[in-house]
């Protein structure tokens, strides 16, 4: 019964019959514009939002498609290089003549010319009209908005000129939408509510589902248009603002014609009777929390408390969205779009859950997580490491939950590891580890260095794992070249990058011939989170194919730390004291003065600091063409499939070359990799890399398996303390099992177990390293005036960069760029059909290679040997 009432007082709201006695504001209010119909306004936003979404998802699709076109091609082309290729053919001998007439008796045939791969390219996959449309449209967006700045600190930042444009479009939009159309007042308040009113609120409305779905981890906007939640995020927070706006146009107007006036009153009394009494109650009631929202996300405010306005934030829009229940009364289409709003949250929440790595049965993890090890490293990097069962891409992230640290705390941390069979984990086959590295600067990253030092090593959490989310959604295997750009920690975005697609190059799946790897790091001791990583890549890479210059911008020590500043150092200053030592002390340490003085007459004690002042220690790093060239062991062609649990034993021998049998001359093994009609398919040649050696400062897992059929339990589950050292008591037993000495304490050691500083004793007679030691440049950090002296010191012809080199002092990323682009003696560069440019660092670095690769796009116009120069930046200031 008070259902039927409600519709039929909804009707007489809705239709009031006209009369011919009805006055003219009547008839227009009943005519021009009719109440009735408002709800195609709010239609009308949802058109553009589907538009937009649209065409993004076309744009994806095209670049889906030609990227997975050209692979495929350049695979093909590989494959059937290796099909028809003989190796016979290199070692048969020519035709030998004895005279003129050896061409009519011995007839030469043509020499064959060398292949030329076409590396994908067809019409199939690149259109020059497409291509020169999205190179126009990158030559304006790619321009970075200048952040306004004061004293070094940013008052106001912009997002990318892509969103202001979009953002530009939408404003424009609902303002001519709203204010366009007439009236925009009736002629009195008895004919109704202004139409500006109306047509704003409902705008405002068929809002809330868009920002709702661009708040979620997991929704349907990212499925179809590629682009991450993390980068829909500023749609989400420029939304609320559009709709703060939207909804104080929908206010205004009734207090500037309010209902108490002209009788209006009566007229709202006769529609609306039992109401709450409080005019514009309700919808004061939905203003208040908005404004709260739009204001708290203001990034001053926001960065003030974050925790408190992430903990907030979800209520008070739950309270919003349930308070325009309560304002709308399922007036026109109102509740329509408010219960898609509420699907969409449902439905987002329900997808998340699939991301959520402790919530799946079928996984060891089911509702206790995962095991982690933290390990402390140079410049007080922190790398959690989590053996996982979870599967990722490269480039992606996971949001890491600690309740040993923080039980509400949930951050977003990209994983720098490859998950790959070819770096198994110590927990099994099933097992990939998971490592994540960042530096500490506040709040839970400085909780968890607080807490890794005062817990030691071998104290392991529990990790709750939600993702993989983000990444890079074009493959760069598809593009000819490839530069990849860092700074600072940003280094953790490439490695698992550069991992990859190194791989896919020696699979003949990458049509990629050329990777540029710039890193601006603040000190040198940095290389040591990837130096394993730095290792394989420069040892396993195709010959001529990675470039990688690293830039050490900062080689002073930092010894103090103001109350102004981020993080303490305790384990770098150690680290630096004792690596400085070396060049620093040099003075001091060679005066034959201090040595009696700090030997204070004790003769055993003075010898020993004679013989060390007698060292070839030299006050400058040698130059670059002084250090000996030290050339990687040739890397194995062709590896075994990936090994079984039973074979892992042999296929361990076979990568190590103990298996190898006497050579009998003949070119079997060879026929057998290069030709797949011999018996082995393409997936038998797939490369692996070999197994990483142990590092003394790994991760310690407490409840890793043990072996399988050892009668020795896991070494990660059996250090017993004793004062005897281990190798001792191995060498008393032969039959002994194999215990490793536990690492040292990281907080505690007074010198990195892996940055070993080797001073050479002369520039010619100089005993060549191992190849194992990882020479980047310099054997160790300069001083001040040691590095301004190096740069007056070797000032000659400029030489193009070759191979693995290390420079002090920030790179100039835009000349780089353009040297890379149009350099060489041909003016072409380095830059392929295809270039993809990618950068992950703080946001001048990303201003600067934003702005050169959109000058760069000029050069794709007219020429046919060009198709796109693409742009990836991650955590861009958004």
């Amino acid at each position: 019964m008070a259902g039927s009432q409600t519709v039929a007082r909804l009707v007489k709201r809705i239709n009031i019959p006209l009369t011919a006695t009805s006055p003219p504001g009547l008839i227009e209010a009943d005519t021009v514009d009719p109440w009735r119909l408002s709800g195609k306004y709010a239609l009308g936003w949802t058109y553009f939002c589907i538009i937009l979404m649209v065409l993004v998802a076309i744009t994806r699709v095209y670049h889906l498609w030609t990227d997975k076109i050209r692979q495929a091609m350049h695979k093909h082309e590989v494959e059937q290089y290796y099909g028809n290729y003989s190796p016979d053919q290199e070692y048969a001998m020519t035709n030998m003549q004895t005279s003129q007439g050896g061409d009519q008796f011995f007839p030469q045939q043509h020499e064959e010319k060398s292949i030329q791969l076409s590396r994908g390219q067809s019409h199939w996959s690149s259109i020059g009209a497409v291509n020169d449309t999205l190179a126009l449209f990158r030559w304006i967006f790619y321009r970075p908005v200048p952040e306004i700045r004061w004293k070094k600190r940013t008052i106001l930042s912009f997002p990318s000129l892509a969103v202001i444009a979009i953002l530009t479009i939408a404003l424009t939009f609902v303002t001519l939408y709203s204010f366009l159309p007439q009236p925009l007042f009736w002629q009195s308040i008895q004919y109704g509510s202004p139409p500006l009113a109306i047509r704003a609120g409902m705008i405002a409305v068929a809002m809330t589902p868009w920002i709702v779905a661009t708040s979620m981890k997991a929704n349907l906007i990212s499925m179809i248009t590629g682009i991450g939640h993390e980068r829909l995020g500023v749609f989400h927070r420029w939304g609320g603002y559009l709709c703060l706006f939207l909804s104080l146009v929908h206010t205004v107007p009734f207090y500037i014609q309010p209902v108490w006036d002209d009788g209006g009153m009566e007229v709202f009394q006769k529609l609306f009777p039992g109401g709450s009494g409080v005019i514009y109650g309700t919808g004061i009631a939905c203003l208040v929390p908005l404004g709260w929202l739009c204001v708290a996300s203001l990034p001053f405010l926001r960065n003030l408390a974050y925790e408190v306005f992430v903990a907030l934030h979800i209520p008070v829009s739950i309270a919003y969205v349930g308070l325009l229940f309560w304002h709308c009364h399922n007036y026109l289409t109102s509740w329509s779009y408010l219960w898609a709003t509420v699907a969409i949250w449902v439905l987002s929440y329900f997808l998340r859950m699939f991301n959520l790595n402790w919530l799946k049965p079928w996984r060891n993890a089911w509702l206790i997580g995962d095991e982690a090890a933290i390990t402390l490293m140079a410049e007080n990097a922190i790398k959690v490491t989590i053996p996982t069962q979870m599967s990722w891409r490269p480039g992606q992230y996971v949001y890491l939950r600690m309740p040993g640290i923080s039980i509400f705390e949930n951050h977003p941390f990209t994983i720098s590891s490859l998950c790959s069979e070819d770096f198994p984990s110590e927990y099994g086959d099933l097992y990939r580890d998971c490592v994540l590295v960042f530096r500490p600067f506040g709040g839970f990253t400085r909780r968890v260095l607080e807490t890794a030092i005062d817990k030691g090593p071998f104290k392991t959490y529990r990790a709750y794992l939600e993702g993989p989310y983000g990444g890079m959604q074009r493959e760069l295997a598809a593009f000819e070249t490839v530069i990849l750009i860092a700074g600072g920690s940003g280094i953790t975005a490439l490695v698992s990058q550069l991992l990859n697609l190194i791989k896919r190059m020696r699979d003949g799946k990458a049509v990629t011939k050329k990777i540029e790897v710039v890193w601006a790091l603040k000190r040198l001791e940095a290389m040591d989170w990837f130096r394993e990583e730095l290792r394989i890549c420069r040892d396993y890479a195709p010959p001529d194919t990675v470039t990688c210059q690293f830039y050490v911008t900062a080689s002073k020590r930092q010894t103090k730390l103001g109350p102004g500043e981020r993080a303490p150092r305790p384990i770098s200053n150690v680290f630096h004291d004792k690596l400085d030592g070396f060049v620093a002390g040099i003075a001091s340490k060679r005066n034959s003065v201090f040595i009696r003085d700090e030997a204070q007459g004790d003769i055993e004690r003075e010898q020993e600091l004679r013989a060390e002042n007698e060292d070839a220690i030299t006050s400058l790093p040698r130059a670059k063409h002084l250090q000996p060239r030290v050339l990687p062991p040739q890397p194995q062609t062709s590896f075994p499939p990936p090994p079984k649990k039973a074979m892992r034993e042999n296929s361990l021998k076979k990568l190590e070359g103990r298996d190898k049998k006497p050579d009998d001359g003949s070119h079997a093994a060879t026929h057998k990799f290069l030709s797949p009609n011999s018996g082995s398919t393409s997936k038998h040649r797939e490369f692996h890399f070999p197994p990483p050696p142990p590092r003394p400062d790994g991760p310690h897992f407490n409840y890793a398996p043990s072996p399988r059929n050892s009668w020795q339990p896991s070494p990660r589950n059996s250090y017993i303390p004793d004062s005897k050292p281990v190798s001792q008591e191995l060498s008393s037993s032969s039959l002994a099992p194999n215990y490793p000495q536990p690492p040292e304490q990281a907080h505690t050691r007074q010198k990195s177990a892996d940055l070993h500083v080797q001073i050479p004793h002369s520039t010619i007679s100089a005993p060549l390293p191992a190849a194992s030691n990882f020479d980047f440049g310099f054997p160790s950090t300069p001083t001040e005036f040691q590095k301004n002296l190096m740069r007056f010191a070797f000032i000659g012809k400029k030489v193009k960069k070759e191979g693995w080199s290390t420079e002090y002092g920030r790179p100039d990323l835009g000349y780089m760029l353009k040297e890379m682009a149009t350099g060489g003696e041909d003016g072409t560069g380095i830059f392929g059909r295809r270039t993809c440019v990618f950068v992950c660092g703080p946001p001048a670095m990303r201003v600067d290679v934003a702005n050169t690769v959109a000058r760069l796009q000029a050069d794709i116009w007219g020429d046919d040997s060009k198709d796109e120069i693409f742009l990836h930046t991650e955590n861009y200031a958004i």
